[in-house]
């Protein structure tokens, strides 16, 4: 019969979650990664809360490095883990992954260091006291919503996660990255109509729910007039939102491996990349920066697996303001220490917010619609997918709010389209552009990535491809 430690089975804290699997690896070198997650949620339907809750998490990752003649092969094996014991079956089942393994192709020497300054703290957390001020304003709001016959339905989520990296190298580091993000759609007591108004917030501070409300019913407002126009070429105002939706498309296809190999936009034609190339007009920048304020992130690498754009051996790594287009011209693309050699450009990873900014670009959404002399306002695009990646041609749907533009003003609701266009053909063909402000981009911000900045987009040849029976 065999018997377990008391203390092998004692909740720790993430960074002696850390120490033990870095000790108790068998490998030449090991690399741990625990994510401590706090989150708290509100959910509504019908004008009335229908859920809350408040969850917390701790996931490890286990990075195994063995070295032989042939190479450095690795393994890596993630899951919920609190103990010493869960801890090392996760370290066990590493090593053996690594020894199993054949060698990386992406070998490098791991990230050294010493333990960062805050790594002793405490990880971050959140409840539901971030809706203090919120929930009794979403209360006002379904009155509000209920007397003039409207309906809200919608959800709201903070999440604090608190990232510790360690390694067998001395490496010790530590992020606390708060995510918020909020959703409301609102509908006629018909449910003929329908409007989305959402974004991404720190700490809920900066969200107003009456102010959602009051936007939610000037969008349906709009829709007391419906228009049915055919498919075609459309003068369209994207908003932020729908913006970020195209931009992170960009992004995320920006690998710079694929590029040099010749799949995607960013290749140039025969063999390389397009670094150094006019892809845009001139003014547009993209850029990443983990100090951008109100968008801060990681400024260091963590990546649990290697692929096209991520490296296990890359993991600590530092990261800075990345310019990926600047003045229109590609300056750099997602590139691993890996691919960096193999394209003879700079390391620069991927980082986890995105920032598209106009030289000039000024005003507001209003302000776009008010010197459109017929034309279409999208609200946000929806189930967006890539056609091809060579053009990053990428299809999709309008959702939620399609609005005609008459002689600068928002007239009535236009049926919704399928679209089929490429971000990177529009930074060529806007003709206007907004200030730069915080967005959200509602396909990809829930889950994937909520961090972005954009402008409003006027382009004068939308393609609407065909017309979608969404509502």
């Amino acid at each position: 019969m065999s018997t377990q430690s008391p203390s092998a089975s004692l909740v720790m804290t993430p960074q002696s979650l850390v120490d033990h699997g870095v000790a108790t690896s068998t490998a030449d070198d090991c690399i741990v990664i625990v994510r401590n997650s706090t989150s708290a949620n509100l959910r509504w339907a019908n004008n009335t809360l229908t859920t809350n809750g408040v969850m917390h998490a701790v996931s490890v990752t286990v990075i195994s490095f063995i070295r032989s003649s042939e190479g450095v092969s690795t393994g890596s094996v993630s899951g919920s883990a609190s103990s010493q014991a869960q801890v090392t079956a996760l370290v066990e089942a590493a090593d053996a992954a690594a020894r199993a393994g054949s060698p990386a192709e992406d070998a490098n020497d791991l990230v050294t260091g010493d333990a960062a300054a805050d790594w002793d703290e405490a990880p971050g957390a959140t409840d539901i006291h971030v809706y203090d001020a919120f929930a009794p304003a979403l209360g006002e709001a379904f009155g509000h919503a209920s007397g003039a016959g409207r309906v809200l339905y919608g959800f709201v989520n903070h999440e604090v996660v608190t990232t510790y990296l360690g390694s067998t190298t001395g490496l010790r580091l530590r992020h606390v990255q708060p995510t918020g993000h909020y959703a409301c759609t609102g509908k006629t007591a018909d449910l003929t109509q329908s409007a989305w108004v959402g974004g991404a917030t720190r700490d809920f501070s900066d969200v107003d729910a009456l102010a959602i409300e009051q936007t939610v019913a000037q969008r349906l407002g709009w829709g007391s007039r419906r228009v049915d126009l055919p498919a075609g070429r459309y003068d369209t105002i994207l908003p932020p939102t729908a913006v970020a939706d195209l931009m992170i498309d960009a992004y995320w296809y920006a690998g710079a491996r694929v590029a040099h190999e010749g799949q995607s936009v960013y290749s140039k034609r025969g063999v390389g990349t397009r670094i150094g190339d006019r892809i845009a007009k001139p003014g547009v920048n993209l850029f990443s920066d983990p100090s951008y304020p109100g968008l801060a992130c990681a400024p260091f690498v963590t990546a649990s697996a290697s692929g096209n754009e991520s490296s296990v051996f890359d993991n600590g790594l530092p990261l800075g303001r990345t310019d990926w287009i600047r003045d229109g011209e590609l300056t750099s693309l997602l590139q691993t220490r890996h691919s960096a050699a193999m394209t003879q450009q700079p390391v620069t990873p991927m980082v986890d917010n995105l920032v598209l900014d106009v030289d000039g670009g000024r005003g507001s959404v209003d302000d776009l619609v008010a010197g459109t002399e017929r034309g279409l306002l999208l609200t946000c695009l929806w189930y967006i997918r890539a056609v091809d990646e060579q053009t990053l041609l990428l299809t999709g749907l309008t959702r939620d709010g399609v609005y005609l533009v008459e002689n600068g003003e928002i007239t009535g609701a236009v049926n919704n389209y399928r679209f089929n266009e490429s971000p990177v053909d529009l930074l060529n063909r806007f003709s206007h552009a907004s200030a730069t402000v915080p967005s959200f981009s509602r396909e990809w911000g829930d889950d994937y990535f909520s961090r972005t900045a954009t402008p409003a987009l006027r382009i004068p040849d939308f393609n609407m491809s065909s017309v979608s029976q969404a509502m």
